[in-house]
Parts: C-alpha cells; structure tokens; sequence
C-alpha cells in the first residue's frame, strides 16, 4: 500500500476514524461464533453508552453532532444528530478479521443530504456511516512509511491505524460504489445504501469486512482495531438524523 501522508494528515486521521489513546479492549480471549461490539439495545435510555463505547469530537470542528441512546418503537438504538456539525461514537477493539470476518449492524436514516458526493471534499458528509479501522503493521509499509507511522507516535503516544474501510448511506452513487476518501487514500468508502428508497426504516447489513479490506487496499488485512460511528453534516452545512443498532462480528456461516 502507498502512503501518501503528513503529520497534519495524521491529526486529522486519528480523529476521522476514531482513535483514542486508551489500551483497546482485547476481545479473543474465547473464540464465540459472534463478538457483540455495541449493544445498544440492552442499554436504558439516556442511560450510559454500553461498555468501551466513547464520544469522539474534534477540536476543529464548532459544532457537535448530538448523540443519545432513546427508545425507538420496541427497541433502544443510538439517535444521531447533526447540525452543520460533526463528531462520532468510537470503541477500540483488537479481532482478527480472517476469523471473524462478516460486520452486522442496523441503522435507520430519516434523511439524505441534498450536496452529499462521495467524490469530493464539499460532500464528504452522511447521515450515517461506520467506519471499521485497521492496526498499523509495519510489514505492509515502506521505509518512507515507517517513519512517518514512527514521528506520529511520538505526538499521539500510539501508532494510528493503517488503514480503515468506511460503510456509509450515500445521497446518490449508486450502492457498491468503492472510492478513497476525498481526503485520504487511507480510508476506503463503500456505498451501501443509496437514495431516500429506505428511509424511516430499520435496515439490517452485513459485509464481509475481510473480502472488502482486500478489495480496497489490494493486500491481506491486518488486526481489525476499532468500530466507530458517525453522522456528519458539516462540509455541506445541512441537517441530519439517523438511529444507530446493534453492531457485531461475526465468523462465516
């Protein structure tokens, strides 16, 4: 994989896919058929985020996109947001992509962003979107690499992700469109609902995040590091709203 990456780049990396600097939460003590990674709907609402999850803000950035666990019809699920803003709910985890490799989750969109555009910076919002972050190996970067990976760890105390794949419900490119993020060839985005077809209502997806990584970067996975997130609106300066569900890794069928 090329990196194309300075330290402002960095900065803005880190936030973007939801790095913190706490250990992350070791989850293959056992080998379960299915790993829970956010179970909102065994939470009370306004309660406490369920356990690892952490509100993600940037500093740069005024306005906060609004994030509450409420009860919507039989069921507790994250409500999101946003306001010309932009901020995300993040949980670190460290699993092994090759033995679970397939991410479900549900979510449900009430609106699509009249200048969202996946190809461009002015539209890099969504109403919804998780991100699926990968650990930094050294192996899969260059010499050029290394020590750009090596300079951020001595400003943020940790090495950030080499790579993340991005799941996000797009205003009108069609689904299964795969592009780099305008931003960063870091992050690959992945159209997976499209369009106001579904909105209003409760959508269950599943990936497989380990073909999809592959596909993306054109190299084997390294450890999956974090979940994150997000509903943002502040490159186009419109509103939105979603409700996050349950998110879990899963092995194969």
């Amino acid at each position: 994989m090329t990196l194309r990456i300075s330290i402002s780049m960095v900065s803005m990396f880190l936030v973007v896919v939801g790095m913190t600097l706490s250990e992350p939460n070791w989850l293959q003590a056992e080998s379960p058929a299915r790993i829970e990674i956010g179970t909102f709907s065994a939470a009370a609402p306004d309660g406490p985020w369920p356990d690892g999850w952490k509100p993600l803000t940037f500093p740069k950035i005024p306005q906060h996109t609004t994030y509450r666990l409420v009860k919507d019809g039989d069921r507790v699920a994250v409500k999101a947001a946003s306001q010309a803003s932009s901020s995300g709910l993040t949980k670190e985890v460290l699993i092994d992509p090759k033995e679970y490799p397939i991410i479900q989750w549900q979510w449900k969109v009430a609106n699509i962003l009249k200048a969202g555009d996946v190809t461009k910076k002015a539209g890099d919002d969504y109403p919804a979107r998780i991100y699926v972050t990968f650990q930094y190996d050294s192996t899969k970067v260059g010499l050029f690499g290394k020590a750009k990976y090596e300079a951020a760890k001595l400003i943020y105390g940790r090495y950030p992700p080499l790579g993340a794949i991005n799941y996000i419900w797009e205003s009108r490119a069609p689904v299964g469109t795969t592009v780099p993020n305008p931003y960063t060839d870091q992050v690959h985005m992945i159209v997976v609902e499209s369009g106001p077809g579904k909105l209003d209502s409760w959508v269950t997806e599943e990936r497989n995040v380990y073909e999809d990584y592959k596909q993306a970067f054109g190299e084997e996975p390294p450890m999956i590091s974090g979940v994150a997130i997000m509903t943002d609106t502040d490159n186009t300066g419109e509103s939105a709203e979603a409700y996050y569900g349950d998110i879990a890794l899963k092995k194969r069928s």
